[in-house]
């Protein structure tokens, strides 16, 4: 099964239109119809449905296959240039809005002054949307709060922790406190991000505060602390204009770097670990 052939199936697989993939691939029409045909012959199946201009079934299990197989030559071929020098190339780095604000930007300016090299595009997004991206191939690497999911795709090393904090309404009776227990909170209500979520995991393990309220994101969780609807805990990063920050005794938060496992020796992840 030659290389080209998939390469012309994928994106034959994502135009399904053979003048459209043609041109995309610079390729004369009749040189991509010979090419589909001999894949076809090959594998005994016919791939496309050229009345409907569809993908068979046979054509629908292979489009994941040859993803996954161009996808393992592209990183082949990286992981052989990167032995020959410095870490080069394209570095795609997730983070949640907090950690993109106020941590990885010095881990960053750190490794472009160590590898000047690498081109860093840097992406916000919420932890779910985070891991999908690392999981799809979209983003090479993300950062997180709270351990990484148990999956054999990923491997993750925590490179800090932040503390937690409790933050309410000005005036409320948490706010005079120099430091607060986990005691302080039983019966207290507080607001929550949604099940899922690293922050929801920290305020669920707690014995004691009440969640009458969900928000979508920590920026909203403040917003609304600081209007008077509750009280939150969120990392101590967080900015939370309009409310007060009281430090919660003995508890913080895992700051996590997360990657493919297939990835692991890479050399620009590495040099990424070793800034972070």
């Amino acid at each position: 099964m030659e290389l080209r052939h998939l390469r012309t199936f994928r994106v034959v697989a994502r135009t399904l239109n053979l003048t459209h993939a043609a041109a995309e691939l610079h390729y004369a029409q009749s040189s991509v119809s010979e090419q589909i045909q001999a894949l076809e012959a090959e594998l005994g199946a016919k791939l496309f449905d050229r009345t409907n201009r569809t993908l068979t079934a046979a054509g629908k299990r292979l489009s994941g296959y040859a993803d996954q197989v161009l996808e393992l030559v592209e990183e082949a071929k990286a992981a052989v240039d990167d032995e020959r020098g410095e870490p080069d190339g394209d570095l795609t780095i997730g983070a949640l809005e907090t950690l993109c604000a106020h941590w990885v930007p010095g881990i960053l300016s750190h490794y472009r002054t160590r590898w000047p090299g690498v081109k860093l595009t840097l992406k916000e997004g919420g932890r779910g949307e985070l891991y999908h991206g690392v999981r799809e191939s979209e983003m090479d690497v993300c950062f997180t709060f709270g351990d990484a999911p148990g999956e054999p795709t990923f491997a993750s090393r925590k490179i800090g922790e932040v503390p937690l904090v409790v933050i309410v309404p000005p005036g409320h009776p948490l706010a005079s406190k120099e430091k607060a227990v986990p005691g302080d909170l039983r019966g207290v209500g507080f607001l929550a991000t949604p099940k899922g979520c690293g922050f929801r995991e920290m305020l669920d393990r707690l014995d004691g505060p009440v969640i009458d309220t969900e928000v979508g994101s920590l920026a909203a969780l403040g917003r609304c602390v600081a209007a008077g609807m509750g009280c939150g805990i969120v990392p101590a990063l967080v900015d939370h204009p309009g409310a007060v920050a009281v430090p919660l005794a003995g508890e913080t938060t895992d700051v996590t770097l997360t990657w493919r496992r297939r990835d692991e020796h890479k050399p620009s992840i590495a040099a990424l670990l070793a800034s972070a």
